[in-house]
């Protein structure tokens, strides 16, 4: 992306970063919904329209002036609300809730590969539709891969660290619900002392790799 203009970036990132948010946050409802947890329906939270996913701040500012500088994303929605009370089993029901966002985003990766693909089909007789379509289709796999790198760092509230408290048992659970109010402020240091960057970056490109082999491109 990087011969790309900043509004050319803006164009070719809205639709992907707005659908990886909205689609993560209806995947843990759907899932909740599934397990027996109907509070996200009845919210009326099982929707794609974005509105009433969107958190101004989390889900427009900040992720987009992070992916017009760099290649991480930092963003939030509006959490989809869980009563773990309904849920048939509680502790592992949470932990399958919070996994259905990155599985989401993995899922949507592998999609916008294939519009990548498209779009290259297409870039020859038709560039005026295949060139964008490429170039919404990358910004499509790297705001999804991010994303679900991102929420699988095991520190609560991110789904990596609930999975987690699913995973471990009672007393050690516990001990690591405790750090959840402090988890945003530990994600702002590791990102702004590059930590993060270190930390998903091989990752990611080890993932954009695999999704550009499957794809053929």
């Amino acid at each position: 992306m990087e011969s790309l203009s900043w509004a050319q970036r803006l164009a070719v990132g809205l639709l992907p970063l707005v659908f990886a948010i909205t689609v993560h946050e209806v995947a843990h409802g759907w899932v909740a919904k599934r397990l027996g947890d109907r509070t996200a329906e009845m919210l009326g939270r099982l929707t794609l329209n974005p509105f009433r996913h969107i958190d101004p701040m989390g889900t427009v500012l900040v992720p987009f002036v992070l992916w017009m500088v760099s290649d991480f994303i930092f963003g939030w929605a509006k959490p989809v609300p869980v009563t773990w009370e309904n849920l048939k089993h509680p502790k592992r029901d949470m932990a399958l809730v919070a996994a259905a966002g990155p599985a989401a985003n993995l899922l949507m990766a592998v999609g916008w590969a294939l519009v990548m693909k498209l779009g290259l089909l297409l870039a020859t007789p038709f560039p005026w539709l295949g060139v964008p379509l490429v170039y919404m289709g990358d910004a499509g796999i790297t705001i999804n891969l991010v994303l679900m790198l991102l929420n699988l760092i095991p520190i609560p509230p991110l789904d990596g660290g609930r999975v987690l408290m699913g995973i471990l048992p009672g007393p050690l659970s516990w001990q690591l619900g405790r750090i959840e109010p402090f988890g945003f402020f530990i994600l702002l240091a590791l990102l702004v002392t590059g930590i993060l960057g270190r930390l998903l970056t091989p990752p990611l490109l080890a993932l954009r790799r695999i999704l550009y082999t499957l794809a053929g491109l």
